[in-house]
């Protein structure tokens, strides 16, 4: 009889062929009654599914990453029978499950509006409650490609056509979907959803082919989760970055540039705070800061890996007789600094820091404001170190991400990454780069999950992911562990100890990831109320009346002096209408003066979102928020 090991590492024996679900049972009706779909040694698959030897298993959860991606995979399949129903001539691209819900590319021959979206929720209620079970069927590439091309379906033929592997069908109802699967049990497991809206999407997401509509929505199995989830949608919407970008005059796009903002003024006093806080921590951590060529021949991608990885993702142009492009990253090019002359022992670790514009090819479809760009201004860095002091440098790394993001108040998360099917190298060296990351984060007392097969191509990562005011995570900094690419494709060398050449260990690593992106993150975490040291204006003076304008100036130039950023507001407007406006502005502090404070050579003080704090003597205010920004609390 089977022996299965479930997570807590108890095992029970179960009649050969038991379907997993009736295990569940046997464990408590009440995991039964929750579970989506189990992970039988590693590999998700249907409650259906049957225990054929001896197995680890794990039943999943709505709670669970990957039980929510099958909640919401099934969910576009509701979806999907729905539309078939409402308009048959419907034909179907793809519709997999997102970070927070689903979509399905439709090729319809409508414009879906609101009302049909409505229209297509009724539908799917209707369906879900006649609990039809989500059934899988193998089918052989003939059959299949006969069953689509009755329906006159190009796009799931296309699909076929590129498919070696097993095929499967999925059936609830009357509705027949090509598809890997696994899927909830029946369609009366999907209880509470809402279609969010439609976009254009390019087949394939290539800009010659057709646009398809892409239906979004979301799904959860109660129906305060889904309210929760609306009202933080409809939060999300009053901080889009976006808006807020342009409202607080931070940077705004144009059609001539897609995918690359234009950074106004106030928006580049938070890019260059940025820059400040981020050198001044890696001055402390001993780094060499570089600057290397934007525009590169081609030779270097191809010595790289990129050529062969990355090319579709990279501008490419001819000079002359040869071939360049515009830089992706900095990680080879780092390579040329390390080289420049013979290393030793003694040299390493080198921490080479690089923050530089970076150019990325990401089809139009894919651009979304600050947080899908083309043009990228990364806070990079290269450490080449002994294999000795790999454990060393990672720990120094976790400290200075815990202390970047314990800045702004996110919660982090870390994630390790493992070798891809397409990696580089000898997996030999991937077991030793997956095995320090594992130490250093286990050394640190990190909780943390796996991503099975998302390393880069060459090396396993930790990825750090943040989660915001509103609960949204963010994948931002990264910490890549490199046996391959750079030491091995550059031949990379220092001279040991025992006068023998050996090769370094590199270490790639970005804390915010990207400017652009992170600038985008912390618009919306804030509201574009930052903090009063990121804030573009820190302070504004409002006399009560012309009169006073002589001393609000001199109030201005009293902070200035001390580096605050203070403007005046002598407009001939009332003091109300002004404080009104610069909360809109969302600037940290206003400072009211008139006849009172004049004779005081006081001030009266507001703060944003909190209001009046009183009258303070002005040297007193000055000292109060230069000790603010400084100690950036």
């Amino acid at each position: 009889m089977p022996k299965i090991t479930l997570p807590n590492k108890s095992v029970i024996e179960v009649e050969p062929s038991t379907p997993a679900v009736e295990v569940a049972k046997k464990i408590s009706r009440s995991l039964a009654e929750d579970a989506l779909a189990v992970k039988i040694n590693g590999k998700v698959s249907d409650l259906s599914a049957p225990i054929t030897g001896d197995c680890d298993i794990q039943f999943l959860t709505f709670d669970d990453p990957e039980g929510r991606e099958v909640y919401w995979h099934s969910s576009s399949h509701l979806m999907a029978h729905a539309i078939q129903a409402l308009f048959p001539e419907a034909k179907f691209g793809v519709g997999p499950a997102i970070e927070d819900g689903f979509y399905y590319d439709i090729d319809i021959n409508k414009t879906l509006t609101p009302a049909d979206l409505e229209s297509i929720e009724n539908k799917m209620h209707e369906i879900a409650d006649h609990n039809d079970p989500f059934v899988r069927k193998v089918v052989q590439k003939d059959d299949a490609l006969k069953f689509f091309n009755e329906k006159k379906d190009q796009y799931k033929l296309e699909i076929i056509g590129g498919l070696d592997e097993t095929i499967t069908f999925y059936s609830e109802g009357e509705f027949t979907d090509l598809c890997r699967g696994p899927h909830v049990p029946s369609a009366g497991k999907l209880k509470y959803f809402k279609l969010l809206g439609t976009s254009g999407a390019y087949w394939r997401g290539d800009s010659k082919n057709k646009m398809l509509q892409r239906v979004y929505g979301v799904s959860f199995p109660k129906k305060k989760m889904l309210e929760d989830h609306l009202k933080m949608i409809e939060e999300a919407k009053l901080r889009d970055h976006r808006r807020l970008g342009r409202e607080l005059e931070l940077f705004v796009f144009h059609d001539v540039a897609p995918g690359a903002p234009f950074w106004l003024p106030k928006g580049m006093i938070i890019f260059r705070e940025l820059e400040k806080f981020i050198r001044a921590e890696l001055d402390k951590l001993n780094y060499d800061e570089i600057s290397t060529p934007m525009l590169v021949k081609k030779d270097l991608w191809e010595q790289s890996g990129h050529w062969g990885h990355y090319q579709e993702n990279m501008f490419i142009l001819k000079v002359e007789e040869d071939i360049y492009s515009l830089k992706p990253m900095n990680c080879p090019e780092s390579t040329y600094v390390y080289r420049h002359k013979v290393r030793s022992y003694r040299d390493l670790p080198l921490r080479y820091s690089e923050i530089g514009r970076l150019h990325r090819n990401e089809i139009s479809g894919a651009l979304g404001g600050m947080f899908r760009v083309r043009q990228i201004t990364m806070d990079d860095a290269h450490i080449y170190c002994r294999p000795d002091q790999i454990l060393g440098e990672i720990n120094d790394l976790i400290g200075l991400i815990r202390r970047v993001y314990g800045m702004f108040k996110f919660e982090v998360a870390f994630k390790l990454s493992t070798r891809p099917d397409e990696a580089m190298g000898d997996p030999r060296l991937w077991d030793e780069a997956e095995a320090g990351l594992r130490q250093a984060l286990e050394q640190n007392g990190i909780k943390y999950g796996v991503k099975e097969k998302d390393g880069a191509f060459y090396g396993p990562k930790i990825d750090i992911q943040i989660k915001d005011a509103l609960g949204r995570e963010w994948q931002v900094a990264t910490i890549q562990l490199d046996f391959v690419m750079l030491p091995e494709r550059f031949d990379l060398n220092y001279i040991d100890v025992d006068g023998q050449a050996k090769r370094p260990v590199a270490i790639h690593r970005a804390v915010f990831g990207s400017f652009e992106r992170f600038v985008g993150i912390l618009t919306e975490h804030f509201a574009g109320a930052f903090p009063t040291w990121l804030s573009p204006v820190q302070v504004a003076v409002l006399p009560i009346t012309d009169s006073f304008n002589e001393y609000a100036k001199s109030v201005v130039d009293a902070l200035k002096s001390r580096s605050v950023r203070a403007e005046l507001d002598d407009r001939n407007e009332k003091v109300g209408y002004k404080i009104r406006e610069w909360e809109t502005k969302k600037v940290p502090y206003m400072l009211i003066v008139g006849q009172k404070e004049k004779d005081a050579g006081s001030v009266s003080v507001r703060k944003h979102h909190e209001g009046d704090k009183g009258a303070q003597p002005l040297p007193q205010f000055i000292e109060n928020i230069t000790k603010e920004i400084v100690e950036k609390t």
